[in-house]
């Protein structure tokens, strides 16, 4: 199942939806194959399409593993995502205020996690608190600076982008992605997901940056090698 979805990544990672979409169709993962349930969240929020995602994710979050840890807070961001693309903004407050609980109640015991840090920052970016959650992307930063892991590093300084593009912050997301773009590096939200070029055009997070023209360019740029 973890190879299918690596591959449905990397299909996404291409822009070539209609392939991954055919890779990720027959698989039903749960929560703890939580990469390949992820891709399948990202690949409905990247169709603009998360009618049915929502609906399992709602199902499989009715009774959390405890055994999971944060990854139960960090799926309930993706459910709140995936419900404000689909419009039911009401819905997706309430996921992300449930989500920021289940997170910060780990942030205390592991407060150099960067993957619950970027979790916890975009959370808070879905419930408008933008001191919080640029706040946190510095943390994030701070905790696997990408001088110490180029490979993981890219993570956070993903999240800080996103963060600035959601917030009002445009130089600040720009210069990020600019950063991002020229690291080898996985992804923010999650190690199968690097972020290219044709995720920027089709990531509904990055909307808020569709007119500038220096988005624009990253945006056309050719893929990493």
């Amino acid at each position: 199942m973890d190879t299918l979805a690596y591959k449905a990544a990397m299909l996404q990672a291409e822009g070539d939806l209609p392939r991954a979409a055919a890779l990720l169709a027959p698989l039903r993962p749960n929560a703890d194959h939580t990469s390949a349930l992820e891709t399948q969240v990202y690949q409905a929020i990247l169709e603009r399409r998360p009618a049915q995602i929502i609906s399992r994710l709602t199902e499989i979050l009715v009774k959390p593993d405890p055994a999971l840890g944060y990854i139960n807070g960090r799926l309930r961001f993706w459910l709140g995502w995936a419900q404000d693309v689909s419009g039911d903004h009401a819905a997706a407050q309430e996921s992300w205020r449930q989500a920021r609980s289940e997170l910060e109640s780990f942030l205390k015991e592991q407060p150099e996690n960067s993957s619950l840090l970027g979790a916890l920052a975009l959370t808070n970016m879905g419930l408008g608190d933008k001191a919080a959650a640029l706040a946190l992307s510095e943390r994030g930063i701070a905790a696997l600076p990408v001088e110490k892991d180029v490979v993981s590093g890219a993570g956070p300084i993903e999240i800080l982008a996103r963060v600035a593009a959601q917030m009002g912050e445009p130089d600040r997301a720009i210069a990020a992605l600019q950063q991002v773009l020229s690291i080898p590096g996985t992804g923010a939200l999650d190690k199968y997901m690097p972020l290219t070029p044709a995720l920027l055009r089709l990531d509904p997070m990055f909307d808020p940056l569709r007119d500038d023209p220096r988005f624009q360019k990253l945006a056309a740029s050719p893929a990493p090698k």
